[in-house]
């Protein structure tokens, strides 16, 4: 199957797509390895949209 491009995004409480380093889009800002067919998580409480960085 085919990997996921660099850049697909996901919103906290979607599955993960993707296995690999994720960022939040926006300030502030973290990356986390999240692996695919995870929840994506929150940030600092809130609900945010996880952009694919790097694969793992």
């Amino acid at each position: 199957m085919a990997k996921k491009p660099l850049g697909t995004k996901a919103k906290t409480g979607e599955k993960c797509p993707e296995s690999g380093v994720w960022k939040v889009v926006g300030s502030p800002s973290t990356t986390a390895p999240i692996s695919e067919g995870n929840t994506m998580p929150p940030y600092s409480g809130n609900s945010v949209v996880w952009e694919l960085i790097q694969y793992a």
